[in-house]
């Protein structure tokens, strides 16, 4: 049979059940939403002269939860639009549109009566051929399908999203033992291609793969802290980003998770394992203690942590009273962040003599010697513990990725001197000659399944970049950026400088690609898989250059960039642009000309230069004007001056996107250009698009002349900046930026309605900007942002 999904319906509306609902709605599914009915009203209800059978008393739970999607931070909607694919109902209602979804997702409460009880029903309305899954953290999936219908059975398996759903990658897929194997075929491919997720097969055990490693190390960590009086901060300092784990690290994760949620995902590990593990899972007197105080972490104010006015304190547990934070301060963590790579400060924080060391060791065995254990009982492989740790808690390293980086060989030396149980399958490892649970196989990565080593399977819409050059090399390369063949005629330029920020180095190799792309190639592609595509131009190198009044070099790197934009713009073979993350300032103007953007869900896109005293210098000015007029149908009539007051408050707001979506509505993106749900698939989806617009015959745009709003549109754009800054709102210097975009946005103080060329607006531009550049208060702003990490208002 072959299965789609078009239409969807979530079982229960609270904070995990409406995230799903967003999710869904975010890729394009109408979603039902449904909930309880109330038994009783509310005083508001009752004010208004509502029943309990009016509607909108019936849908409360549900209607209610999707106005909280609009208000919650981060925000689940990646467009506010999208709460329009999602339709509230209640079970007694509306159970019976169920035969309308492909996709049917339970998430109520974690009670095995209750959600049987919802399954007779759905078994009941459901016509054949629908999927059902539950989001269950921990219930046994096939305890769950006792009792119902054949064709139920087969198409009934678990999906356990991590919350919350839009931002977290991880999916774990958990088939009954009567899911039809072609079902869970085409769950892992949905979960995939169509929820953009990391989707890993788990086994029917408790909490299944993440959330049982995860929380054994959360309470490892915890047993150690205790055992051996570090402070709650004194943890947190060292096992978070140091050791390739979340900022969060263990006590802001647990305050974030809520305590609540920590101690039944414990107990129901607790519930069902005995001796040893058993014991690591019991209830711990200080969760106990903290929950019966209401302190849940984040949702009731405080937990681990408190914050009071601007400073955050920690709890002392023996005291039970909040105080300053301690950070750990040793040799090793010195030592660990000279070290290249995360592998080399892992190694040598665990191995140090010191209380770092104690502690990461401490933590590091047993949770590694668990992972171990659990494998062939959890998941089939060791890629599946490692991606779900990675995915779902944002671990760096897995726990066996980590056992490389720290040295199977040594490492379980010491465990062994230490009396402590190494479980057979390490040992195999060993026995056979290996010292790697990951190795090499033709140049691909491969992993070692108890017997020997085997590729790990892959999607071929996922490009590692960095394997892919270890494999195929480059075209060529300097400090700021690689061009690689990718295959099938297209190239990839690939930015690589610190914080992908744009200099020379990069210009320089964006024009050499050009060329190549020119004369050898159908097509370009310009991504990377840094943490953010691009923050804009090197700002360091700006403000050094500015504050020597080396002006000129200065003029010089401008009119570079510009140059290497319009090439971007006017070349022969489309150039498609895939950010993703930050593409701020410079980051987005190397978006804009290009013939395709193919963007992430998250791509978070702005130009961001009136906050360090700039506007924007590479052609974003003229760059975001002429993406509106483009967006625009034919024949219709265009009113300009709204389209460059657009323009002026979205650059002179500094607006930047929460989301690819977003940055279409502003205007980013047009309707044209693509959205990669699968961050994974962004490179493939835009080789595809750079493909796709070579085979349709793809040619440059012709250079025309753009149609500005002058003088008079100058004057209406300054209306708005002259009345903030005679109400005290804006600075002197705020206004003087203000007057400068007005000024190029405007095309100058020509006629409205004049046609000037491209040229004329860039020299506009960079004019503009090199006299900011060289005022005081503009290198003031500079080097508080890059001092400060954040915007200076004088």
């Amino acid at each position: 049979m072959a299965y789609s999904i078009k239409k969807a319906a979530v079982l229960g509306s609270g904070v995990m059940g409406s995230g799903i609902a967003a999710h869904l709605a975010n890729i394009g599914i109408p979603t039902l939403l449904l909930d309880i009915a109330p038994k009783e009203l509310t005083t508001e209800e009752q004010a208004k002269g509502l029943t309990l059978e009016h509607p909108t008393v019936r849908n409360r739970f549900a209607q209610g939860a999707m106005q909280k999607l609009l208000k919650q931070k981060p925000a689940p909607l990646s467009s506010k639009q999208n709460l329009a694919l999602i339709t509230a109902g209640n079970f007694e209602d509306d159970l019976e549109k169920l035969k309308d979804v492909d996709w049917i997702i339970e998430v109520v409460v974690e009670n095995l009566d209750i959600k049987k009880s919802l399954y007779e029903k759905i078994d009941a309305v459901r016509k054949p051929g629908t999927i059902i899954t539950s989001n269950t953290s921990g219930i046994s999936i096939n305890a769950m399908a006792e009792g119902r219908s054949e064709d139920f059975q087969k198409h009934f398996l678990g999906t356990h999203f991590f919350n919350p759903p839009r931002y977290l990658k991880l999916l774990e897929v958990i088939p009954a033992d009567s899911t039809a194997s072609e079902v869970i075929a085409f769950m892992r491919e949905f979960g995939e291609d169509v929820l953009g997720k990391g989707v890993v097969i788990a086994k029917d055990t408790p909490n299944f793969i993440a959330n049982r490693i995860g929380t054994y190390g959360l309470l490892v960590t915890m047993r150690e802290m205790q055992e051996r009086g570090y402070s709650i901060g004194e943890v947190d300092s060292v096992t978070g980003p140091v050791i390739g784990r979340p900022k969060s690290a263990t006590f802001r994760t647990l305050d974030v998770v809520g305590l609540d949620t920590f101690a039944h995902v414990a107990k129901n590990v607790y519930d069902n394992t005995t001796g040893e593990e058993q014991q690591v899972f019991a209830e711990s007197p200080v969760v106990k203690k903290m929950i019966d105080n209401g302190w849940l972490g984040a949702k009731s104010g405080q937990g681990f942590f408190l914050k009071q006015g601007k400073e955050i304190l920690e709890l002392n547990l023996q005291t039970f009273e909040y105080e300053p934070v301690k950070k750990l301060k040793t040799p090793s963590l010195e030592m660990a962040k000279q070290a290249k790579g995360l592998a080399n400060k892992v190694k040598t924080l665990v191995y140090a003599n010191d209380r770092v060391g104690e502690l990461l060791w401490n933590v590091f065995a047993p949770t590694l010697i668990y992972s171990a254990q659990l494998h062939g009982e959890i998941a089939d492989d060791i890629v599946a513990i490692d991606n779900a740790m990675k995915w779902g808690f944002g671990w760096t390293q897995g726990p066996f990725e980590t056992w490389d980086a720290i040295g199977v060989k040594d490492s379980v030396a010491k465990m062994e001197a230490e009396g402590r149980e190494v479980p057979a399958f390490v040992k195999g490892l060993l026995e056979k000659g290996f010292d790697k649970f990951y190795s090499e196989i033709d140049g691909d990565l491969a992993f070692y399944n108890g017997t020997e080593y085997e590729k790990v399977p892959t999607n071929s819409k996922v490009i590692d970049l960095k394997r892919y050059k270890k494999k195929h090399g480059v075209i060529k390369s300097n400090t700021g950026a690689s061009l690689i063949d990718l295959g099938d005629g297209v190239a990839l330029l690939e930015f690589h400088s610190q914080s992908n920020a744009i200099g020379l180095d990069i210009i320089q190799m964006l024009n050499f690609a050009i060329d190549e792309v020119e004369a050898n190639y159908k097509g370009l592609v310009i991504g990377n898989q840094g943490k953010n595509f691009c923050v804009g131009a090197n700002l360091g190198m700006i403000l050094m250059e500015a504050q020597d009044d080396n002006i000129f070099e200065l003029d010089f790197v401008v009119s570079a960039f510009q140059k290497a934009m319009r090439r971007i713009k006017y070349c022969s073979k489309p150039v498609v642009a895939a950010p993703f993350q930050m593409a701020l300032g410079g980051g987005a103007e190397v978006c804009l000309p290009a013939a395709h953007i193919q963007a992430s869900a998250e791509t978070y896109m702005g130009l961001v230069e009136v906050g360090v005293g700039l506007i924007p210098g590479g052609g974003g000015n003229i760059g975001l004007y002429q993406k509106f007029l483009k967006g625009l149908p034919n024949g219709v009539e265009i009113d300009y001056q709204a389209i460059a007051t657009k323009v002026f408050e979205t650059i002179a707001m500094a607006k930047v996107s929460t989301s690819g979506e977003e940055a279409r509505e502003n205007n980013f993106l047009n309707f044209a250009d693509g959205i990669s749900i699968n961050a994974d698939h962004q490179l493939y989806d835009a080789k595809q698009a750079a493909l796709a617009l070579y085979e349709a015959g793809y040619t440059a745009p012709l250079k025309h002349k753009v149609k500005v709003v002058g003088a008079p549109g100058y004057a209406t754009l300054l209306l708005g900046a002259q009345g903030m800054f005679q109400s005290g709102y804006i600075s002197e210097h705020d206004l003087k930026i203000a007057k400068k975009l007005a000024y190029v946005i405007a095309g100058g103080l020509v006629p409205y309605g004049t046609e000037v060329t491209e040229e004329y607006l860039l020299n506009l531009e960079k004019e503009a900007f090199l006299q900011l550049v060289a005022d005081p208060k503009s290198q003031m702003r500079m080097q508080h942002m890059l001092v400060k990490g954040k915007p200076l208002r004088n």
